[in-house]
């Protein structure tokens, strides 16, 4: 079994930064890519951010610029650090995690809110 718990989301002001955090525990012997989705209300989830296990980082171009993703290999968790956000990225944020063996496992999400 493994477990996926993501924390950090609440609301915040536009311009203002958020940080959400996801820790990966359980019967996971290593992680391969780790990262987020969200979805916003009344639409599909879409990808965020991604890291791969050796620290490369890709964005959706939503993100480019305003996000930024790290994670520590040895916690077995993942941070988004969200700058600059705007009422559009109001959204459940979703955290996912990829083993090693090609099986995916997610997070029950978290509420980011953006005013303006």
């Amino acid at each position: 079994q493994v477990q996926v718990v993501e924390s950090g989301g609440g609301l915040v002001q536009a311009g203002g930064s958020l940080r959400v955090s996801c820790a990966a525990s359980g019967r996971i012997l290593s992680i391969n890519n780790i990262g987020w989705y969200r979805q916003p209300p009344g639409k599909q989830r879409e990808w965020v951010a991604t890291i791969s296990r050796g620290g490369t980082a890709d964005y959706a171009d939503s993100a480019k610029g305003r996000f930024a993703i790290s994670r520590d290999n040895a916690k077995n968790t993942v941070i988004l650090q969200m700058n600059s956000l705007k009422p559009e990225d109001t959204a459940v944020y979703y955290c996912f995690v990829e083993g090693l063996g090609g099986q995916t496992y997610w997070g029950q999400g978290t509420q980011v809110t953006v005013f303006s």
